[in-house]
């Protein structure tokens, strides 16, 4: 659907969700396999999980608020016993935060039970729940996931199986969807025509996976066959693996900030390290930004690969200046900003002894709002640090998405309201430098230039609908709320 992303409470950015299905062979737990798959996939959302799984036909389901390790044991994994299953990790904001909208959906209707589990954002979720209302249709949850379940049940009541249902449902949705189906016998894969969230395909002895990133393959022991293509739809039962190509085919769109932030390190994307990209971010940024510094430093996690490219191509030491305490909670939760001040503070602390008296280049991987701009500065500052220099490894956020990242609207984006100048200034740095937006084909290695850059550009490659609300729950969305957002054109 087609946010606007008003009154986010943070300053990082957040992707919607992460997905891993499974149908096994037999010498597979497809629980057990949902559990790894997810735990790898934490990172792309931690405010609810779920794992739904078919044992004959007959599906049964747990899915709470919270982390994995939080919402499952050996003893609920163990109740979740059958052939195939499929999960979720999600993330959202504000008012989202609730167990209704917790993933897989599992659907009860008159051909029998459907679980889905939806990445993505779709851009004409309101006109077809609009639509659905008027024929009656009662929704639970506020998430357009829901709305792709209605679509798929409602296709399937006029189609002879569940992926001739699949098929139809996808020629009216649009946007982002990397979506795994799980009707009784059957594990469906689809992904947009645009390709804009990622979605790869691997084994495990006979027995196939499906996963927002390749690293989630490697956490359950599967072995990567291939990505899934845009507009694919990948069909797995008791007759083996089969493939449905779109009739018409789009130009490709994947998300270029899985590359600088979304996916974990070690992960694969349509073919291209996650690690390589972003240490080729962090060369590029020190041919466009040199400077004189006796060390080089990344933010933790997402800053520290650009930092070692940048150390590389600069010959400046990369040295580890500030350490993450991986056990605090995101910064965000925080009911006040200057608890969530304090919140980082305890999150990222520098090393003292290592910056003091130092000129340090730091590396992150964006500012989006600015309203905390100045904190890695500072906090470096009083470490003792002589000169800052900050580098950022994407290019500045001047427009919104509508594809499944919660970058705001343009009215609290900083790079919007002010120079490059004016930002150095607020952050308190010696020096600023981000990437250019010209070089995002070169930091892919220059041969990749299928991704969608939209949020830096403005120039969308799916339609935006312009029916957009303020309601700001990730993966979701409030009906009833007034349109505040404009395209790149009613601006």
């Amino acid at each position: 659907m087609n946010h606007c992303f008003d009154n986010l409470p943070t300053e990082g950015l957040h992707e919607e969700c992460g997905v891993f299905g499974i149908f096994s062979d037999g010498t597979v737990n497809p629980a057990y396999a949902c559990y790894n798959g997810l735990l790898a996939l934490q990172h792309r959302g931690q405010e609810s999980c779920g794992i739904a799984v078919s044992d004959s036909g007959v599906m049964n389901y747990h899915k709470d608020m919270g982390l994995v390790t939080e919402v499952f044991n050996n003893s609920i994994l163990d109740s979740l016993s059958g052939q195939m299953a499929v999960s979720h990790v999600r993330y959202s904001t504000a008012g989202g935060s609730v167990l209704e909208n917790a993933q897989p959906l599992v659907m009860r209707y008159v051909k029998g039970t459907l679980a889905v589990a939806h990445n993505g954002n779709l851009t004409n979720a309101v006109e077809i729940r609009k639509e659905l209302e008027q024929r009656g249709a009662i929704f639970q949850t506020t998430i357009d996931s829901e709305v792709i379940c209605y679509v798929i049940a409602r296709e399937r009541l006029n189609s002879g199986s569940a992926e001739k249902a699949v098929v139809e449902a996808v020629k009216h949705l649009e946007g982002a969807y990397s979506l795994l189906v799980m009707s009784p016998r059957k594990l469906i894969a689809a992904r947009d025509p645009h390709g804009f969230r990622p979605l790869c395909m691997g084994k495990i002895n006979n027995s196939i996976v499906f996963a927002s990133e390749s690293a989630a393959l490697d956490a359950c022991g599967a072995e990567f066959i291939r990505d899934v293509e845009a507009g694919e739809i990948v069909v797995v039962d008791k007759n083996g693996v089969r493939s449905i190509m779109p009739e018409n085919k789009c130009k490709k769109s994947l998300c270029i900030f899985e590359y600088i932030y979304f996916a974990r390190t070690d992960s694969f994307i349509d073919g291209i390290s996650v690690y390589e990209s972003r240490k080729q971010a962090g060369r590029i940024l020190a041919c466009e930004f040199p400077v004189e510094a006796d060390m080089v430093i990344g933010v933790p996690e997402s800053g520290i690969d650009a930092a070692i490219g940048y150390s590389e191509e600069s010959g400046i030491p990369y040295e580890k200046g500030i350490v993450k305490n991986g056990y605090i909670g995101r910064t965000f939760i925080k009911p006040s900003q200057s608890e969530r001040m304090n919140a980082v503070k305890i999150k990222l602390n520098p090393i003292a002894d290592m910056i003091k008296g130092k000129r340090v280049v730091v590396i992150d991987d964006s500012i989006v709002r600015g309203t905390t701009v100045d904190r890695i500065t500072n906090m470096l500052r009083d470490a003792g640090a002589k000169e800052v220099h900050l580098r950022i490894s994407s290019p500045p956020f001047l427009w919104p998405c509508y594809y499944g990242t919660d970058i705001p609207s343009r009215g609290e984006l900083i790079a919007v309201n002010h120079s490059i100048e004016e930002i150095t200034r607020l952050s308190g740095a010696d020096s600023l430098g981000y990437l250019p937006a010209d070089c995002l084909t070169e930091m892919l290695g220059g041969r990749f230039t299928d991704y969608c850059d939209a949020c830096f550009s403005g120039n969308y490659p799916a339609a935006t609908t312009k029916l957009t609300f303020k309601g700001k729950e990730r993966g979701g969305m409030e009906f009833d709320k007034k349109d505040n957002c404009a395209s790149k054109e009613e601006e």
